[in-house]
């Protein structure tokens, strides 16, 4: 989630609570020995606040239920398929070589790239150091974000941002993979070389971490990700999530009814499938391959994962 329009400087007039400076100071012990510089240190020590704003948000998680076809109104609405397809087109031959490189079908790093932060239009603007040290203060993910933060400081330590660039969204995630720090330590990758791992501003860096992300996590070029499907009426819900016991092969699914959406028998290949329900029996149903599976390591929800396939479904059409 990123917040638009908000002045991050007005938040932080609020005074910090008791207590957050001494955390931080525990914060800044643990990034000395864990070997961070003092210069890197003392740069983020400088404007290091609390912000109220980010705590709320995080505790104020949106609770109305979506259903998925309204969620897909949402987030793939034309102007975003108009726009991936005229992203993929500008940048076909970068994303072509990138996708070879990493074996990767470059309209799944087109979407994901939409999806997260509308092709690095909307990547945040809150600083991210007092964001996460006042989320891991906060307590809630107190581990969590500490790593993060720490994670933030190795970043700018080597080099590949200065502090007061370090910008993102409420929660921590940067640039236009909306990486939290730590996938940025495992994923993000420096393609055009320059000796800087660039996912604010770099397409040759954004394209290849999204791709190292997915390839990494066992992405799979020779198959696409799933299909909408129809299942019979006395069909057993209870066949239907992704824990990997319950993935059968296409023709398992074909000999207890399941059919293409149109109805046509699924594909005779041998290839193994979840049926996933986001919305429940009344709702879209598909069957999901393992790049789904991949997918959902990026992001838990099945309607994100839904929504970046697709995007890249439409990208695919109008190519």
């Amino acid at each position: 989630m990123v917040l638009l329009g908000a002045s991050v400087h007005s938040i932080a007039q609020q005074p910090d609570p008791e207590g957050f400076d001494s955390y931080v100071n525990q914060l800044t012990q643990t990034a000395i020995e864990q070997g961070i510089s003092p210069a890197t240190i003392d740069a983020v020590l400088v404007d290091i606040h609390y912000i109220h704003r980010a705590v709320k948000a995080d505790k104020n998680q949106p609770e109305t239920r979506l259903t998925l076809d309204r969620y897909l109104k949402t987030r793939v609405p034309d102007w975003k398929v108009n726009a991936a397809r005229q992203q993929w087109q500008q940048h076909r031959e970068l994303l072509t070589t990138i996708g070879k490189a990493y074996g990767v079908q470059p309209r799944f790093i087109v979407a994901l790239w939409g999806n997260e932060s509308n092709f690095g239009k909307i990547q945040g603007n809150f600083p991210l150091f007092s964001s996460l040290a006042t989320l891991a203060f906060d307590g809630r993910r107190e581990a969590f974000f500490k790593q993060q933060w720490l994670a933030a400081l190795r970043i700018v330590d080597e080099g590949h941002r200065s502090v007061d660039d370090m910008t993102g969204s409420w929660a921590g995630a940067m640039g236009q993979t909306q990486f939290m720090p730590t996938s940025f330590m495992h994923y993000a990758v420096d393609y055009d070389q320059d000796g800087r791992k660039d996912i604010w501003s770099t397409p040759a860096d954004v394209f290849a971490s999204i791709a190292n992300y997915l390839a990494s996590e066992g992405w799979n070029e020779d198959y696409t990700w799933g299909r909408q499907v129809k299942v019979p009426e006395d069909f057993d819900a209870s066949l239907a999530g992704l824990n990997q016991d319950k993935m059968k092969p296409l023709t398992d699914w074909q000999a207890i009814g399941v059919t293409r959406y149109n109805g046509a028998p699924l594909p005779a290949v041998e290839l193994k499938a979840s049926l996933i329900m986001p919305d429940g029996p009344e709702g879209r149903i598909y069957l999901v391959y393992n790049n789904f599976h991949t997918l959902m390591k990026w992001n838990r929800s099945q309607y994100f994962g839904v929504s970046v396939s697709y995007l890249a479904e439409k990208i695919r059409q109008g190519a």
